[in-house]
C-alpha cells in the first residue's frame, strides 16, 4: 500500500506498448474490489501490447488533436498550433505517461481500465488520457479528466462505447 494513494504503487515495470519505458502501476481500490483477480488479468493483458494497440487509436487521438486546432484557430489563438500531418503521425507528439492507473468502473460497466495520463505537444493544459478497457483495447482518448469512459464523463448514453466524441463533421 501507497500512502500517497489509494491504493498499491508497484515497483518499475518496463511497459512493451509504452516504449518498453520502466512504468509503475497505481492500482486502486484493490482490496475491496469483490474480483481483485480482474485487477490482475487487466494487467497482464497491457503488458502483452505492442505499439499497434497505440497506432490503432492514432486515428481518435488524431481527431482530438483537430478539434483543438480547430478551437484555437476560431479563437485566433496559434500559440499551441501544432502541425500535425495527420493519423500516422500524432504519436510523434506525445509523451506517453510513466504511472498507468488501474481501477474498476463502479458505476458504469464494472470493467477494469488501465488509464494513462500523457503530455501532448497541441494540448499542453489538459494533455491527453489513454485508457484500455481490461487493459485490452483503447476504449477512451481525450483530454485528461480523470474518468475512464466518456459516458461517465457526461452522464450520456448516447457515449457508451464512444473511443473519442470529435466535434468535427
Amino acid at each position: 500500500m501507497d500512502p500517497d494513494f489509494d491504493g498499491y504503487r508497484s515497483a518499475p515495470v518496463p511497459v512493451p506498448v509504452l516504449g518498453g519505458a520502466a512504468c509503475r502501476f497505481i492500482v486502486e481500490g484493490y482490496d475491496d474490489d469483490p474480483a481483485p483477480e480482474d485487477f490482475h488479468v487487466a494487467i497482464r493483458t497491457f503488458l502483452a501490447l505492442d505499439r499497434g494497440a497505440l497506432e490503432a487509436a492514432s486515428p481518435f487521438i488524431y481527431a482530438y488533436y483537430r478539434d483543438i486546432t480547430d478551437q484555437l484557430l476560431a479563437a485566433g489563438d496559434d500559440e499551441w498550433l501544432v502541425d500535425i500531418a495527420g493519423p500516422e503521425r500524432v504519436l510523434d507528439h506525445v509523451r506517453l505517461g510513466a504511472e498507468p492507473t488501474i481501477a474498476r468502473h463502479f458505476s458504469g460497466d464494472r470493467h477494469v481500465y488501465v488509464s494513462i495520463e500523457c503530455e501532448c505537444a497541441w494540448e499542453p493544459e489538459h494533455g491527453l488520457q489513454i485508457v484500455f478497457r481490461d487493459g485490452a483495447t483503447v476504449t477512451k482518448v481525450g483530454p485528461y479528466d480523470g474518468h475512464l469512459t466518456h459516458w461517465a464523463a457526461f452522464d450520456d448514453d448516447r457515449l457508451d462505447g464512444v473511443v473519442y466524441p470529435a466535434r468535427r463533421d
